[in-house]
């Protein structure tokens, strides 16, 4: 990985392919990137990446205290989450207030979402992976589920398609957009790695931000998904993902009959831990 100065903004090179100015991470609550992305953004934002966290929902079920409020618990996690992003490194943070707990992907959930792509502008986007339901003694929440088929909705066709959602291009005067890359939080099958072993304390420092949920004793717990991560690589610490990548539409189309591709091309406009854990950490939600 190098860093390219510009004159404006500091263009990492995440590969041959893949130079990132602007990265977003979109998930359902506070902790959730810090959990599976925070050495990856902790490690991008340092090399001049500006990164922006949307928060889609507002944390107030995450208690089992019986003199705990909804309300409380909301501005709780909101701060929560905003030091760790300081920690972090993370210049944005977007908070969408949809209720902790009702989630679903519906046509509020995703326009308040394609919103925030359209004005931040990601070359590349951070979720989760959608297609994980359960696995080792875990039961993914379904927020975590709803969260991330929204985001996969949102770059085809919400974020990227300029009649879908009109309003957001005629009364918000907000052009569509399409990131160049989807990271998708990998559990236990990750195409790519990340080291992320010069970061990891400030990994672990911010995900300790989230005093109401996170308890110490896990650290050691979340440093072996990450060590587990890093193996086949010979990284001290890493974290995984699947990631696709996405055509620049100014380019020429590739045949896809000569590629025996079946599937139609996504129209649009330019404009986690790392395994599976054998049991879940100790977080109280």
């Amino acid at each position: 990985m190098t860093v390219v100065r510009s004159r404006t903004l500091r263009r990492m090179r995440f590969d041959k392919t893949l130079d990132v100015e602007r990265a977003m991470a979109i998930y359902a609550h506070p902790d959730d990137a810090e959990f599976g992305m925070a050495g990856t953004v902790a490690k991008w934002a340092k090399a001049g990446v500006e990164f922006t966290y949307c928060m889609v929902t507002n944390g107030a079920s995450g208690s089992q205290d019986p003199d705990m409020t909804r309300e409380r618990l909301r501005d709780i996690r909101a701060a929560e989450q905003s030091e760790a992003a300081r920690i972090l490194g993370v210049k944005n943070v977007v908070f969408l207030e949809f209720e902790d707990g009702y989630l679903e992907p519906t046509i509020d959930v995703r326009r308040a979402v394609a919103r925030q792509i359209r004005i931040h502008r990601p070359d590349v986007i951070f979720t989760m992976d959608p297609t994980m339901r359960y696995g080792g003694g875990y039961v993914n929440h379904p927020d975590h589920i709803a969260a991330a088929e929204v985001v996969l909705r949102s770059i085809n066709p919400d974020a990227s398609t300029r009649q879908m959602l009109p309003e957001l291009w005629q009364k918000e005067h907000l052009e569509p957009h399409k990131p160049k890359a989807l990271f998708l939080m990998a559990f236990g099958a990750p195409d790519t790695v990340v080291d992320v072993s010069d970061v990891v304390d400030t990994k672990i420092k911010a995900l300790l931000a989230h005093r109401s949920q996170i308890d110490e004793d896990s650290v050691d717990f979340i440093k072996g998904w990450m060590k587990e991560a890093g193996k086949k690589k010979r990284y001290a610490y890493a974290e995984g993902f699947k990631v696709l990548r996405f055509e620049d539409d100014r380019a020429p189309r590739r045949d896809a009959r000569r590629e025996g591709r079946k599937a139609p091309q996504a129209r649009g406009r330019r404009a986690s831990p790392s395994t599976t854990p054998s049991r879940p950490a100790r977080r109280r939600r």
